[in-house]
């Protein structure tokens, strides 16, 4: 009898073990195309970047000399370097502010029932769904040194402002134009939360006195961190990438003055213009490195899990 049980619980393991095998064997051959295309077009491209940074790439003959570390001592002895820097820097420090609270503002304006709502949604995220180089072209046609705005302001004031070919004015128009853009698509992120929030906290805010502002300022707020949190970060990331604007504004030469070059930019140029790609390489991971330094201070400084805590 002994020796049947065993007999029978061991059949009963080879069984279970049998089926969760096959299990997982089925559920690695699901998830091979996908990891097949991330290992093909994420992980190896990243390996070979890494490697590429050391060496001296001719991007013609692909010959390759290896430099060590003497492309990160060009980059960073480089002025064109502290010119992106800069005016990357500029850029995430106006236009993410800029935007989020535009944002929080039209989205709090859209949530309190005004009239022709839809409509106003409607054209408000028309410049979303424009395409960035039509958008580019738009305020180019706006701001160039015969277009609309330039002659709007020499008719009102008799003053005749460059701003596409003033070095102290040109990043502001890219600055304006992704502003511009990016408003509607957060405007809506933050909509989305607001409608989530309880009307009891509006109400229970209301009984013990508070007003408008005051609701908006310890009800809306707060309930609204984690989005704000995903607002900004969206907002840093994209800031770091910006490139096509400041390539059509500029031709591709950061110009006036470098008053364009953004660190994406710079890369373009490193790789096809000097024809250096181990020094773009070099850079898109400092450039990496800065962008996940700077989502880290974001994170470290706007927690949404010790707010919903």
């Amino acid at each position: 009898m002994r020796r049947g049980t065993e007999s029978f619980l061991g059949n009963e393991v080879k069984r279970i073990m049998g089926s969760k095998y096959r299990q997982t064997v089925q559920g690695y051959s699901f998830l091979m195309p996908a990891l097949a295309v991330i290992l093909v077009f994420t992980l190896i491209p990243i390996v070979y970047a890494f490697l590429l940074m050391f060496f001296k790439v001719d991007l013609l003959s692909g010959e390759k000399t290896f430099v060590g570390l003497q492309n990160f001592e060009k980059i960073f002895s480089d002025p064109k370097f502290w010119a992106a820097f800069e005016n990357t820097a500029r850029y995430v420090l106006v236009v993410v502010p800029v935007q989020t609270v535009i944002a929080l503002l039209l989205a709090v304006l859209l949530n309190s029932k005004i009239r022709f709502d839809r409509i106003f949604l409607s054209v408000m995220f028309l410049p979303t769904l424009t395409s960035s180089s039509a958008m580019t072209l738009i305020f180019m046609w706006l701001f160039n040194n015969n277009g609309f705005v330039v002659n709007l302001i020499r008719d009102l004031f008799g003053v005749k402002i460059q701003f596409v070919t003033n070095p102290d004015l040109a990043l502001t128009v890219i600055m304006t134009m992704n502003i511009f853009s990016t408003v509607p698509h957060f405007m809506i992120v933050f909509l989305s939360g607001l409608q989530d929030i309880p009307a009891a906290l509006y109400e229970a805010a209301a009984i013990d006195g508070a007003g408008k502002v005051k609701q908006f300022l310890h009800v809306t707020v707060p309930q609204l961190m984690p989005i704000t949190f995903y607002v900004i970060t969206m907002g840093v990331v994209g800031c770091f990438q910006i490139f096509d604007q400041a390539f059509i504004i500029s031709n591709g030469s950061g110009g006036p003055q470098n008053s364009t070059l953004t660190f994406t930019l710079y890369i373009y140029q490193l790789a096809f213009n000097s024809n250096d790609m181990g020094r773009a390489t070099a850079l898109a991971f400092i450039l990496g490195f800065i962008i996940l330094a700077v989502t880290y201070i974001v994170n470290k400084f706007l927690k949404p899990d010790q707010i919903n805590g």
